[in-house]
Parts: C-alpha cells; structure tokens; sequence
C-alpha cells in the first residue's frame, strides 16, 4: 500500500527482467496502478491501455459485447483484455497470442491475467498461430512490438491476406502502430493499400499519445 501512495509522488520500479524477446521488461507503481515497459515503450496499463480503449471505443462497446470470439496478437501485460473484461463486459471468448513466456509469467503474477476465465493464451509466433489456425474471429487486436520495434512481418502482404481470411462477416481488425519516422509512416500508408476499398472500411487515428496510429479495418461483408 505504501508503494501505492508514494507512486503518485514519483514511480516506484518492482521488477527489472530480461527477456530473449523483449530485451528489458519492468514493472512499476506510477500514480496508483502497475504498469509494465520495455526500455523505451509502454507495453500494459500507460498509454497502450489509453490508446486501444481509444479503438475499442470508435468500434462500439455495445458491438464488442455482442461478438462471439476475439483474437489479441500480442498480449503483453493484457491491458487490452482487462479492458475487454473488466469495462465492456466481454463475455465470449478470448485467444490470445504470446510468442513471450516471459512476459506471460509477470501478467500472471502481478496482474492476474490467469484468473481471467473465458481467455486461453498461446505461446506462439502470431505468423506461425495466423498462418495455421483455421478459426474465425470478429475482432482481431494487433498489437505486437519489440520495445519501440514492430516485425516486418505485420506489413506484408502474406500476412495481411491470412488475417483478412480469419474474420467473420462484418468483422474488426484493430492494428496498433508506432509512428517515430517517416519510413513507418510509410509502411502504415502501404498497409492500408492491401485494403480493397470496397470490401473494408478503413479509420485512422492519428497521434494517439503522439506516437501512435490506429488503423481500424471493417469488412462490410
């Protein structure tokens, strides 16, 4: 309790790990709630929680609630599924999908993410788990960095093509991105090229806590 009260007067680190994946992770107390970082990035609970709230919101929390199944690729400290769970009330079920152990072991333990009922994680390469699973999904949440980094992978037209292939009708893909320069800014305006404007619908949100971009895909069939 005192880590808590203090923490609104300055930050109050608990936990510095290493990582194969993710190099350097932490926990913290910062104004009364635990947060999870790499070096140089939120990674759960800080901005990325604001930010995807953000999406959820231009979505509709009334048409999350209603969805049968929801894919997260990239789960982290699971920010994203708290808010699924504990603010619109999802109630069907979650994949999600973790290609770090590591990070799975802190969301477990300081924020509880394995009492959550209706989510099953694996331990996974989001290509390889995309690439092979043949189930289908109303809302799929990227969300996938390495500190301040996003895989290459995220961006071609392979894996653009499967994750499409993966929703159901009228379905949501809710992509998290990272604008530090002009060469990812350019990768988002290439992203969203592979789009068949008149099978998807697409919205930009632009400087998302200054550094981030969402791009929301619909399909209209």
């Amino acid at each position: 309790m005192f880590k808590k009260l203090f923490s609104y007067i300055i930050p109050l680190n608990i936990l510095k790990q290493k990582s194969t994946i993710s190099q350097t992770l932490e926990v913290t107390w910062t104004n009364g709630k635990l947060v999870l970082d790499s070096n140089n990035a939120n990674y759960s609970y800080g901005s990325l929680q604001r930010i995807l709230r953000k999406g959820l919101k231009v979505i509709g929390f009334e048409k999350i609630q209603a969805m049968k199944k929801i894919l997260v690729l990239g789960v982290a400290g699971g920010s994203v599924i708290k808010t699924l769970v504990d603010e619109i009330n999802f109630e069907a079920k979650i994949t999600g999908v973790e290609i770090d152990t590591a990070v799975i072991e802190i969301a477990n333990e300081y924020f509880h993410l394995n009492e959550i009922k209706n989510l099953e994680i694996i331990i996974d390469d989001a290509f390889e788990f995309v690439s092979k699973t043949n189930d289908q999904y109303d809302l799929i949440i990227i969300d996938i960095f390495q500190d301040t980094k996003m895989p290459d992978f995220l961006f071609e037209k392979k894996f653009i093509e499967k994750t499409c292939s993966l929703l159901n009708s009228k379905g949501f893909i809710l992509f998290n991105t990272m604008i530090l320069n002009k060469n990812q800014r350019q990768l988002n305006s290439d992203y969203i090229k592979n789009f068949d404007s008149n099978k998807y619908t697409i919205i930009q949100l632009n400087k998302m806590e200054e550094t981030n971009e969402l791009i929301i895909v619909e399909s209209k069939f």
